[in-house]
């Protein structure tokens, strides 16, 4: 059976249709008893994403950016924030936003991608489902300095940080997002898995 045959959307009502749409509905839900229980819950649709870690395999080294994200400053994250690379599709397809969102934060120009998985970031709420990807890169790859859009209020630093300096950073706090500690946990698994003396984290 499908999920689909176990929900009943009885209303929705658009709460905020501003950035982005939040919405309220309500809904039965067959239970696996078989019994059918109304329930009611708000969804926040800012479309779907996409998220990239580039990496030097030979120096054992990975490019993140550093930004200010009030939804992180306002639940107490008084500092600015770690981040792999990310950026909204935009109705573009998932690979080609992200070599361009890469180019725009980070000035990296990436010759290769490569998708790993994708995730429902926050499920209970928001219905963004994040594609992630993979690329390696080497230092001439760069092409500009980055930074991000400043028309979108974007200011953004671009980091090149050891992948043991960058996984002991999650240990202390110092990175915090999600996506980029998925990131991260994958490449210590699986791209760059050998341990070696750790690099300094340096302002590209």
């Amino acid at each position: 059976m499908s999920i689909a045959d176990r929900v009943r959307v009885e209303d929705v009502t658009v709460l905020s249709n501003d950035w982005y749409v939040l919405k309220k509905t309500t809904f039965s839900f067959r239970r696996s008893d078989g019994s059918w229980q109304r329930q009611s819950r708000e969804t926040y649709d800012r479309g779907n994403g996409a998220t990239i870690l580039l990496y030097d395999p030979r120096r054992r080294t990975v490019i993140l950016t550093r930004q200010f994200r009030y939804p992180a400053f306002v639940n107490g994250h008084d500092d600015l924030l770690i981040e792999a690379p990310a950026g909204l599709l935009d109705n573009a397809e998932p690979e080609a936003r992200i070599r361009a969102e890469t180019e725009e934060e980070t000035g990296f120009r990436v010759r290769k991608v490569r998708p790993i998985f994708d995730a429902f970031m926050s499920p209970g709420s928001v219905t963004e489902r994040l594609h992630f990807f993979v690329g390696e890169y080497e230092p001439r790859d760069r092409a500009s300095s980055g930074g991000g859009n400043a028309a979108e209020g974007e200011d953004i630093a671009v980091l090149e940080v050891g992948i043991d300096d960058a996984l002991a950073m999650i240990g202390s706090g110092a990175i915090r997002d999600g996506k980029t500690i998925m990131l991260l946990q994958h490449a210590a698994l699986h791209l760059l898995p050998q341990s070696m003396p750790n690099k300094e984290t340096v302002a590209c």
